[in-house]
């Protein structure tokens, strides 16, 4: 009998549950479009991510926070600060046991931030928050009113109240603030090295508030007198550039009573729209915006015949603030073009 004859005798011998597949080079067994339920899964709150480790807190069955990993079934879905998630894998008795994020909730709201104007793809920083507390020291570094402006108007995006804390009371006075921002209905709370903060801690209770502002401003300060048991790192101010240390090096989530939490965030340089088109833009310049009803139509708002110059120049108030909208609206079209 030839080679060939004796290896169809060979294969006749074999019956159809001998047959096993060889798994290709890729792939390690059949895809199947049938997900696990996970219905053992526990529902809690991300409070810190490091490197794709995430740090999960949960209140039920036990208060502790939990290390987890991203699960392969979340694919490319990203996980901020402040996302309600349901892992699996829990080890009550030992924390360091890595779990498994398998579902992150549905977000009531998300933070979102871009490198530049020019930069298309925004990232969330954080989520589900309901205040933006900017941070600015009223010297030391100086405040600045376009980062103000702009983390206003990403938070009014966001559907979040903006508040503003004033830092360094004691150096500088922080009524130009106050004079202006108070009168668009956003709160101004000032405080110093050795104030009492109990303003603050009853306009924050019973919400997630997330802190935003410029390295050296007293974040990480203002978180410690919050949480004491927060240790966040602080640092100074350079002399020579003026600009602050980053102390924090990632978003953290800190909870101050059971309802109330705040997430303490690495200081910004800048904070980029790309995101918000000019009509949002508009409308996060409520006390400029009600002078465009004198604008004749196809007004650009960036010449000396726009009615905002006028009311500008008749409330020197204004003048800080036209001059903010007007560079973003040049940096939006910048952008565009």
């Amino acid at each position: 009998m030839d080679f060939i004859g004796e290896c169809v005798n060979k294969l006749q011998d074999y019956d159809e549950d001998d047959f096993r597949s060889r798994p290709g080079k890729y792939k390690s067994r059949p895809r199947s479009k049938d997900r696990p339920k996970f219905e053992n899964a526990l529902t809690g709150l991300v409070i810190t991510v490091d490197r794709g480790r995430f740090t999960v807190h949960l209140n039920e069955p036990n208060e502790i926070d939990i290390y987890a990993v991203k699960a392969r079934e979340l694919g490319r879905k990203g996980v901020v600060v402040g996302d309600l998630v349901e892992i699996v894998g829990v080890d009550i008795n030992n924390s360091e046991n890595m779990a498994r994020i398998v579902k992150v909730m549905e977000r009531k709201n998300s933070l979102q931030k871009s490198a530049d104007d020019s930069e298309s793809n925004e990232r969330s920083l954080v989520s589900n928050i309901d205040m933006v507390a900017i941070v600015v020291a009223t010297a030391d570094p100086e405040p600045n009113p376009r980062l103000i402006d702009r983390t206003i108007i990403a938070a009014r995006l966001a559907n979040a109240q903006p508040l503003i804390i004033a830092t360094k009371t004691d150096i500088s006075s922080s009524q130009t603030l106050s004079d202006i921002y108070q009168a668009l209905d956003i709160p101004v709370v000032s405080i110093s090295k050795n104030s009492e903060l109990d303003e603050l801690l009853d306009i924050l209770k019973d919400k997630t508030t997330v802190l935003i502002g410029p390295s050296g401003v007293g974040k990480s300060t203002l978180v410690n007198r919050l949480v004491p048991d927060a240790q966040r790192r602080t640092g100074a101010v350079n002399d020579v550039t003026g600009q602050g240390k980053h102390t924090s090096t990632s978003a953290f989530a800190l909870r101050i009573d059971a309802k109330t939490w705040i997430i303490d965030t690495p200081g910004i340089r800048s904070f980029g729209l790309a995101h918000a088109s000019a009509d949002e833009i508009l409308a996060g310049f409520p006390d400029l915006m009600q002078a465009t009803t004198k604008c004749s139509k196809g007004c650009s708002h960036q010449d000396t015949s726009c009615a905002i110059e006028a009311a500008a120049f008749e409330n020197p108030v204004l003048l800080p603030r036209l001059d903010s909208f007007r560079r973003l609206l040049v940096s939006l079209e910048q952008a565009d073009g």
